[in-house]
């Protein structure tokens, strides 16, 4: 609108600026016709003006209509996008607070473990408390293996010693002992060592420990006569016992001259399996003669029940013979029937003609 208002403008100062530089010509607004042409010049300025304003008007709306109908799509695309960006933070917002709570709760369960790890390490520091989780852990894997009237837990042995696991062997082999031993402090130096001089102390400070334990199982529990002639030292670590077969060989070796033999977890579980397949295999042999003799009677019975059939087959036999002779009787007496009852239809002269009964 501003625009049509300065093109008219324009258009009246042009106009004005025409009519003075006519009056100033002097003597020229007394010509007959200067009135006229200014008259004209006047009116075609009017039809300019109107036409420009009206060009500037209409040209005035198309812009503002353009313009009305850009501010709306971009009005729809602001509110549409405003929208979208809304759902998508609510979205993050609550995936965040999802993964707040799963980090929340793994948080938790991190504190739990690490209070759980540092009791589990108070436990280790302890030895009577270290001695009873090894002996829990052997139990657990015992009562897996064997069934309960293959072992004794704590069993009192003749000469006083008290046995953590005794396993009773079949043959009148003498049961076998399984004790427990966890050589920590030793393994734990050995891990700490990080010079050679710290490295040579705590092998021999781990050696020192593992052989006491060895010594001890093999002084206490492998009695002639009452025990098996080995005994078994079971160490609740896979660690420990990888770090003797690994790295300890003469370790290995003189506990098999002492026979005392180191087991872990894991060789624990199979020797027992071993030694469960074994007294599986003795108990069927013990049960032998029984199924042996269970065998001979039930033989004996089927020759009873063979003779009891024979005899049933001549029965049968017999009796298919007294059934043919009635057979046999029976037509005789249809026919005899027959006989009389033709005679008894016939003239009296005719009773001659009976036949002898000795024939029939």
């Amino acid at each position: 609108m501003e625009v049509a208002l300065l093109g008219a403008a324009l258009v009246i100062a042009a106009a004005i600026i025409a009519v003075a530089f006519i009056f100033r010509r002097g003597t020229a607004v007394e010509e007959a016709g200067s009135v006229d042409r200014l008259q004209e010049v006047i009116a075609k300025l009017q039809t300019d003006l109107a036409a420009r304003m009206e060009t500037q008007a209409q040209s005035h709306a198309a812009t503002s209509k353009a313009l009305n109908e850009r501010i709306d799509q971009f009005s729809t695309r602001v509110n549409q996008s405003l929208t979208e960006q809304t759902t998508k933070t609510h979205e993050n917002l609550a995936k965040l607070q999802e993964r707040l709570a799963v980090i929340d709760s793994a948080q938790k369960n991190i504190t739990e473990l690490s209070g759980q790890v540092v009791g589990l390490q108070d436990v280790l520091a302890n030895k009577q408390a270290r001695g009873a989780f090894g002996e829990i852990q052997l139990e657990d894997i015992v009562r897996d293996a064997l069934p309960p009237k293959a072992y004794a837990f704590q069993a009192t042995l003749s000469n006083g010693r008290r046995a953590d696991c005794l396993v009773h062997m079949p043959n009148e082999q003498g049961a076998l002992v399984i004790d427990a031993k966890f050589p920590l402090e030793g393994y734990r130096a050995l891990q700490a060592a990080k010079t050679g001089e710290e490295t040579v102390a705590a092998q021999r400070l781990f050696v020192q420990s593992v052989k006491k334990h060895m010594n001890d199982i093999a002084g206490r529990y492998i009695i002639d006569g009452e025990t098996s002639n080995s005994a078994l030292m079971f160490l609740p670590s896979e660690a420990v016992y990888g770090e003797i077969h690994a790295n300890f060989d003469a370790l290995v070796q003189e506990s098999m001259g002492k026979r005392v033999y180191i087991v872990s977890p894991n060789t624990l579980m199979a020797t027992l399996l071993t030694v469960r397949a074994v007294l599986r295999d003795v108990e069927m042999r013990e049960q032998a003669h029984l199924i042996q003799a269970e065998v001979g009677k039930m033989v004996e019975d089927v020759g009873r029940l063979n003779d009891r059939v024979s005899n049933l087959t001549k029965h049968f036999g017999q009796a298919e013979k007294d059934i043919r002779e009635i057979t046999t009787s029976a037509d005789k007496i249809v026919r005899r029937a027959g006989a009389i009852t033709e005679v008894q239809l016939e003239e009296p002269e005719s009773q001659s003609a009976l036949p002898d009964s000795k024939q029939a």
